[in-house]
């Protein structure tokens, strides 16, 4: 199978981290570094470029060096609205590109084959969405998406009240690629600071630093 054009690259940070007592999670440290920038670190080498979708204000992502995008629904709908954000700035943006592939703010632990083994998934099974995977959960926010359905999209979102992406995907069809969890989960995700915690013992086994 040829490679794959690569996406855009979206990382979710549009959430109120209820559980995190409202902190930003996005800036959190992860060994020694904000936990948005060990996502890139991952996600970046797999795309074309990258996007933050981030709400409020987008002065505390100044050391970014990429473009941070607010929802274009109001109110908080969750990650269809930063899926369709992300849709909508790279058909406005970057025309050439036909992908986006998301990924939230707190899964620091993404695979390096992620955008090729969900292609492959849209390639086999026929069917325009694939997310990610592991033991038996699928997760959902992470995942690869046609740009040219960002109509369809909105549509579910503004007029018809839809929230949940597996809702969503269940009306179109929804490839899965699946990783093992042996060794440590690489969707592992940061909602509480138990998880925080966690996931210092984790980058530790990663040989993770603030230099890598």
């Amino acid at each position: 199978m040829s490679l794959p054009p690569p996406p855009l690259g979206a990382i979710l940070a549009g959430g109120l981290s209820r559980r995190m007592g409202g902190s930003d999670k996005a800036l959190l440290p992860l060994a020694g570094r904000p936990l948005v920038e060990r996502v890139i670190e991952r996600l970046r080498p797999q795309c074309d470029s990258v996007i933050l979708n981030a709400n409020g204000d987008s002065s505390r992502f100044n050391r970014m060096p990429f473009p941070v995008i607010p929802d274009s629904i109001p109110d908080h709908p969750g990650p269809l609205a930063g899926i369709l954000a992300a849709l909508d700035w790279s058909a406005a943006h970057r025309p050439d590109l036909a992908w986006v592939v998301s990924a939230p703010a707190d899964t620091p632990f993404i695979p390096h084959d992620l955008v090729l083994r969900l292609h492959e998934a849209c390639v086999v099974t026929r069917k325009p969405i694939a997310c990610a995977a592991s033991g038996s959960q699928v997760h959902f926010a992470v995942g690869l998406w046609p740009i040219s359905m960002r109509h369809d999209l909105r549509q579910a979102l503004v007029n018809q009240g839809v929230r949940s992406i597996r809702d969503w995907t269940s009306h179109h069809g929804l490839a899965e690629a699946s990783w093992p969890v042996e060794s440590i989960d690489p969707f592992f995700n940061i909602n509480t600071p138990e998880d925080s915690r966690r996931a210092e013992i984790l980058a530790q086994q990663e040989g993770l630093n603030d230099g890598t």
